[in-house]
């Protein structure tokens, strides 16, 4: 199922495990990247028999974030006589960038990020759009876009302050301070802290397989929900779970799910 650039898929016990594979260039995400991505989860929410994702990186770092090469191009990129139709081009561009991180977010399975080293810039925007963030300890997050004269553009300023708060998102961004893996799981930006690479990535796959083994359906729902609300008032989120659970419900899924915990047996959902 891999043919990609710059990222790998395998998929096994009904996980996705996607891995940023530009280890030479600590997975800095070139112009490949943001295409491939976009294409890669698009292509894992039309997929019946995937149930979850798993995100990380090969070598050393998780993400060096946006490559600057391909950053300096968009800045000096094909020059127009005129500056407003310049402008409207790159605006175009930014757009279809944000649409890679986009389709993480409103991807049907929950995305589990799994982070070790380095993860910088456009790192921090990625897994902003993941459900869940578990690093190693030796890891570090830097929103680096101040430092280059960029306000963060691919989601980190959007999503960021439902996962560690409006202060504490400020600071980070108006800084471009370095937080380390255990201050990440003090501030919330991660789940857990884990001892090394393989431990957490024996970890996450654990969670993993815990979040495959329950009705599909139901964990579709849970995560629309969640994003629905984080969007919306208290109000707009229950008319909206009230509507959604009347249509959604799986009576096959119920049936199964009472039949199991009565046999005590595991239950066995259909994708």
């Amino acid at each position: 199922m891999d043919d990609y650039e710059t990222l790998t898929l395998t998929v096994e016990e009904k996980i996705a495990h996607v891995a940023m594979d530009r280890p030479g260039k600590s997975n800095a995400m070139n112009a490949a990247f943001w295409k491939e991505c976009r294409q890669l989860f698009r292509r894992i929410d039309e997929e019946a028999g995937i149930r979850v994702a798993v995100v990380s990186g090969n070598g050393r770092h998780f993400s060096a974030g946006i490559d600057l090469e391909m950053l300096g191009g968009l800045l000096s990129g094909e020059q127009h006589a005129d500056r407003a139709r310049q402008i409207d081009r790159l605006r175009n561009t930014i757009l279809e960038m944000q649409e890679s991180f986009t389709a993480i977010d409103h991807c049907r399975v929950p995305v589990i990020a799994a982070i070790h080293g380095g993860c910088i810039g456009g790192g921090v925007d990625m897994i902003a759009a993941c459900d869940m963030r578990y690093c190693t300890a030796n890891a570090f997050f830097v929103i680096k876009e101040v430092d280059v004269g960029l306000a963060a553009d691919m989601g980190t300023l959007q999503r960021l302050p439902h996962i560690v708060g409006d202060g504490m998102m400020r600071e980070l961004a108006y800084t471009g301070r370095k937080v380390t893996g255990p201050e990440a799981k003090e501030i919330g930006l991660v789940n857990r802290v884990f001892e090394d690479k393989q431990s957490m990535m024996d970890g996450v796959m654990a969670i993993a397989r815990e979040i495959a083994r329950k009705p599909p359906l139901a964990v579709r729902g849970t995560k629309q929900m969640i994003r629905f609300t984080r969007d919306h008032t208290v109000a707009e989120g229950l008319d909206y779970v009230a509507t959604w659970n009347a249509g959604m419900i799986s009576e096959l899924d119920v049936q199964e799910a009472i039949e199991a915990q009565v046999a005590k047996r595991a239950p066995a959902f259909e994708d």
